[in-house]
């Protein structure tokens, strides 16, 4: 585990710009502790803001040996930021991982390839230091059994029209809005950069396919252990229903048992991003499939009724603010539901939205 207030020096080697290092740009928008240094060779020496757009002072540096002599006495941990295809680390964060072990940091990385079975690394592991490879299968998988039903208070499930449009960010503007609000929101992490965030939760593509809905399960009975009816339980999504290399939507569907479900879609897509030979149904069109598919396993006593799509968060990171402005108002016009970009405007919106009772939905 990463603990919530520790140092952390992140690793975004040529992934500042693009969605190859969002692990580590979620982990500059969202986590609370310190972040020291960013380390991307080609961006060294810009300003993280105007590179990102995230309004944080941190330095971006060319490597870990310029970050040792900026770094304070005491634990501090290098962190892989990036979200390679395949998830296998690249030659020059390896490199820069090795300086970070021999300079006595920890090292946390969520990527496939495991840093711990590294010989050369784990040759170079201080003593009091770790390596953290979280994205490992729970060492005890269980059969997914729909015992989530049986939760009091409401389960969000944010479900997404492609990869990497948000699902993440969305549940954690929620989540602010919520507790700004008084209110008890938990979140599910399920994916590296939650989990770095979060400190807890369940790699999901670490997972196999038998175990993948029980994973879920657990890990959705552990966050609202001591739970009450007022509390809120949201589930970061992954994959999508609509990507015909993911498989991962139906897990988390079956083991979280949502009792709400949040589209997440980025303004404008017609097709899958990295496969343009993919189209996307229109969103009515997907809202329709995905609360059929919330109807089928489920217990038949169930507390709540089959989990409806409750309002769309919009990723309108791409546009300025009126044709974002414009983007929301044309999908709110066209579902017939709430629609916000949680990101550019904060959570607030997508709680009332989840805050309503449930209405019937016009056929």
């Amino acid at each position: 585990m990463l603990p919530s207030d520790a140092p952390v020096v992140l690793l975004q080697h040529h992934g500042l710009d693009n969605l190859g290092g969002k692990t580590g740009l979620a982990l500059l928008r969202y986590r609370s502790g310190p972040v020291l240094a960013v380390v991307d060779p080609a961006h060294a020496g810009g300003d993280l803001a105007a590179i990102t757009g995230i309004p944080r002072a941190v330095p971006v540096i060319a490597s870990v040996a310029e970050a040792l002599p900026l770094l304070p006495p005491g634990p501090v941990w290098a962190v892989v930021g990036l979200a390679p295809s395949g998830g296998r680390l690249p030659a020059e964060v390896h490199r820069d991982l090795a300086a970070a072990l021999a300079g006595g940091l920890s090292v946390a990385s969520g990527l496939h390839t495991r840093l711990g079975e590294d010989p050369t690394l784990a040759a170079l592991l201080q003593p009091g230091r770790r390596i953290w490879d979280l994205r490992r299968e729970p060492a005890d998988p269980v059969v997914g059994a729909a015992r989530a039903a049986g939760l009091p208070g409401r389960r969000l499930l944010a479900v997404g029209s492609d990869m990497s449009v948000g699902k993440m960010s969305a549940c954690l503007e929620l989540q602010a809005a919520a507790r700004r609000a008084g209110r008890d929101a938990r979140f599910v992490a399920t994916g590296q950069a939650g989990i770095l965030i979060a400190g807890t939760g369940v790699a999901l593509d670490a997972v196999r396919v038998d175990y993948a809905a029980g994973a879920v399960e657990q890990a959705v009975l552990a966050a609202a252990s001591g739970a009450d009816g007022e509390t809120l339980v949201l589930v970061e999504g992954q994959g999508s229903f609509c990507h015909p290399g993911s498989t991962a939507t139906l897990p988390l569907l079956r083991g979280s048992q949502p009792t709400d479900l949040l589209l997440v879609h980025r303004a404008g897509q017609t097709a899958i991003r990295n496969l343009p030979h993919i189209p996307l149904p229109p969103l009515p069109q997907l809202i329709a499939t995905m609360e059929a598919m919330a109807t089928l396993a489920r217990p038949v006593d169930a507390p709540h009724p089959p989990a409806r799509v409750v309002a769309i968060a919009l990723n309108t990171a791409h546009l300025d603010d009126a044709a974002a402005a414009k983007a929301v108002a044309e999908t709110r016009d066209l579902t017939g539901l709430p629609c916000h970009d949680p990101v550019r405007e904060g959570g607030d919106g997508l709680l009332a939205a989840l805050s309503q009772p449930r209405q019937p939905r016009e056929s």
